[in-house]
């Protein structure tokens, strides 16, 4: 996620520069799903190859996208591809936190070091040498080795992971953010493949996302070479925040569940469960993804914002 305020007034105007075009606004969204060259992007948008050079330059400039050269039929082709999700802009930051100033806490889980965990095939895992437990068996999941996954996958179930929370104890939690990269489960790989993946928090369900597919039709930029060409390839990072008000999923309102609702204080941890019900509309699945697999260098991250000064009695009057 990119954030944008007025601390940096410089970067706040590129961007909003590069976002000032119907066609640059175009080109980002035929990223979304997977990398284009110059000319696939021209060809998709029906426009002249020197407008969207020209055009690729400026989003490049303000950081939005990457651009790679790789070797093509006749010499190279500029391969793009987007760096963010989101883009949050705060225009008043006094008023987004008036009564202290939010310190942050952060930390990342691999998505190997689950504490519990219902698994049904298709499942397995693997790392950057090879799969580390037999594929399709649910009671491989018990292994030791699976700590050290950085793709895991399952058709039906969850996995559940306790991270610590290492806050002040009289700190009055605002918010927490919970980011991964994940997409559906289809046998192989198809883009066309919902699945309802849930989230819990504590216990308390926040919020569900219907991920559109299984996706493989290119290589995730993280993947191993061993890793086949056919199976599953990258995932879309996703976002949920939940603060006082409501929780929302890449900045999308998704239920009324706050901070409040999910008793943070009251432990030392915060269990967090990722799955699909049983009774899910669209049962197709999950595959998570770690810092060496899919598109995104990073595991489970998590981000806690806190006021450290905060009475004990304030948190308490709040449930938490």
């Amino acid at each position: 996620m990119l954030e944008l305020s007025f601390d940096d007034p410089d970067k706040l105007v590129t961007v909003a520069h590069a976002l000032s075009t119907r066609a640059r606004v175009d080109m980002l969204q035929l990223l979304s799903t997977r990398n284009m060259n110059i000319v696939e992007i021209a060809e998709t948008l029906k426009l002249p190859v020197s407008t969207v050079a020209n055009n690729v330059k400026i989003l490049e400039a303000a950081k939005l996208i990457n651009t790679e050269l790789l070797p093509a039929s006749r010499g190279a082709m500029k391969v793009c591809s987007r760096n963010y999700d989101d883009i949050r802009i705060a225009f008043n930051i006094e008023k987004t936190v008036p009564r202290a100033v939010l310190n942050t806490y952060e930390m990342e889980m691999p998505i190997g070091h689950y504490s519990d965990c219902e698994v049904h095939p298709t499942c397995g895992m693997a790392n950057v040498d090879g799969m580390i437990v037999r594929e399709d068996e649910p009671a491989s999941f018990y292994h030791p080795k699976h700590v050290g996954a950085q793709i895991i996958w399952l058709r039906k179930g969850y996995l559940e992971y306790l991270l610590p929370l290492e806050v002040p104890p009289k700190a009055r939690i605002d918010a927490l953010e919970l980011s991964m990269e994940m997409c559906s489960e289809a046998p192989n790989y198809d883009n066309n493949w919902p699945s309802d993946i849930t989230l819990w928090m504590n216990g308390v369900e926040t919020g569900t996302w219907t991920s559109p597919g299984d996706f493989g039709d290119r290589r995730g930029r993280l993947n191993p070479s061993w890793w086949a060409d056919w199976s599953t390839q990258y995932g879309l990072l996703k976002t949920w925040r939940i603060d006082r008000k409501w929780t929302t999923l890449d900045m999308e309102r998704i239920s009324d569940v706050t901070i409040g609702d999910l008793k943070l204080m009251q432990r030392p941890n915060i269990r967090l469960r990722v799955g699909v019900k049983p009774d899910a509309v669209h049962q197709g699945g999950m595959n998570l993804f770690g810092r060496q697999f899919g598109d995104y260098e990073q595991d489970i991250i998590l981000k806690v914002y806190y006021a450290a000064d905060q009475i004990e009695s304030e948190n308490e009057s709040e449930g938490y």
